[in-house]
């Protein structure tokens, strides 16, 4: 992306993210925020439970890495001018601006358009840019986890009430990823062609395309599927389900088709005379007796410790994976090995911040960035490289249309 200009009027983690990610890819991202108070989400104090340190924190960094900000008003006129001035030079203009917010601010796609004819224009929404709620705001909390169907999914239906969202901004990052390969569409089909194009991706829409397969069964069928309660084994598939060790861990076993791995996965579990066994040496007789090899299963892997599992079924032919924490996935070897985890530079000048590198990787290079910027830290530095001279800044700042 060396040479692409996106502009970004947006807040919070959904549409940021895309930004971040398209950073990462080397575009030069100008994320536009508030002069005062800078992006809202700048202000969270508080991340699922958890005290936030305001110096280092991971609902900005996360988001926001490698942008430049840049300080504007966009409700003044002197703040829109130099929004349709940087407009002019960009390719892309991102924001998850509400469309009354977009119209009374003078950014929607008319006015960014009468700026710049040819630049790409993405949205990011709650329910989408069309239909009766398309001015009805929301979080990945609500459009993405709650109305999507995607919680009452992960939600065991023994429960008796609706589990909460555990990560903070989940559908918010999907999301962003989505936008980002739109635009990489969008950018690719104006070299070819040389039409721009609009970009709208929804909470909503990127719930369900996470979920699409079940989501399709259920229109197919009228039936939805649901998480499992610890220790269920819901399937005619023994190697399919979650079990617990002895020192209280879970190992998952998800040996989708058992044809050929009957054997290797019986003799790893420590149970060889069950390979022999007519009621599971084959697949029909397993799926019959689905219930009576889960039981021998689940007796074998409670015997001993989670790490011995870990280790030991490294050698399985078969799939499976321990069950871990986010925090656990910071020092696996695997996630370290694939460059998962990129170390920039911390705005308190402490040790480096620890952010997640996207999921695409290019020639198997580790991702460099930079911090997230600090809010509206390259107001002058940008202006000036659009040829804006000294007593227009100190005017402008004067007025508080920039900072």
């Amino acid at each position: 992306m060396e040479g692409v200009r996106v502009l970004e009027v947006a807040q919070f983690t959904f549409v940021p993210a895309a930004g971040a990610i398209l950073a990462d890819w080397g575009a030069d991202v100008i994320k536009v925020e508030h002069p005062v108070r800078g992006d809202t989400q700048r202000g969270f104090i508080n991340m699922g439970g958890f005290q936030l340190d305001p110096e280092r924190h991971p609902l900005i960094e996360h988001p926001n890495r490698g942008k430049r900000s840049v300080g504007i008003d966009v409700s003044t006129p002197g703040g829109q001018e130099i929004l349709y001035e940087i407009a002019k030079t960009a390719d892309v203009f991102l924001t998850n601006y509400m469309p009354a917010q977009r119209q009374k601010n003078k950014f929607d796609v008319e006015h960014i358009r009468a700026a710049n004819p040819n630049i790409i224009y993405a949205r990011g929404s709650a329910y989408g840019d069309k239909g009766a709620e398309r001015d009805t705001g929301g979080f990945d909390g609500t459009a993405f986890w709650t109305r999507s169907g995607v919680g009452h999914a992960l939600t065991p239906e023994e429960i008796g009430g609706a589990l909460s969202q555990g990560i903070p901004a989940f559908g918010d990052s999907i999301g962003g990823m989505n936008i980002a390969g739109g635009i990489s569409a969008a950018l690719f089909h104006r070299e070819r062609t040389g039409e721009t194009a609009e970009i709208d991706v929804s909470l909503l829409s990127t719930a369900w395309w996470a979920a699409g397969a079940s989501v399709t069964q259920g229109m197919e069928t009228g039936q939805t599927m649901r998480s499992l309660m610890p220790g269920a084994v819901g399937s005619v598939n023994p190697f399919m389900a979650n079990y617990l060790t002895s020192d209280g861990g879970t190992i998952n076993l998800c040996i989708v088709s058992p044809t050929g791995y009957i054997r290797d996965a019986f003799e790893h579990l420590g149970l060889p005379e069950a390979a022999d066994d007519p009621r599971f040496s084959e697949v029909m007789p397993l799926i019959e007796n689905a219930d009576a090899a889960a039981a021998l299963i689940t007796e074998a892997i409670a015997g001993k410790p989670f790490e011995y599992w870990r280790q030991h079924l490294k050698t399985m032919r078969g799939q499976w994976a321990p069950f871990q924490s986010l925090l656990d996935l910071s020092t696996d070897e695997q996630a370290i090995a694939n460059d998962m985890v990129v170390e920039v530079e911390a705005g308190d000048g402490g040790d480096p911040f620890k952010v997640v590198r996207g999921p695409v990787q290019f020639n198997h290079e580790p991702l460099e960035t930079t911090r997230a910027p600090q809010a509206s830290e390259h107001t002058e530095l940008v202006l000036m490289e659009l040829g804006v001279d000294w007593d227009r800044i100190a005017e402008l700042k004067e007025a508080g249309a920039i900072a």
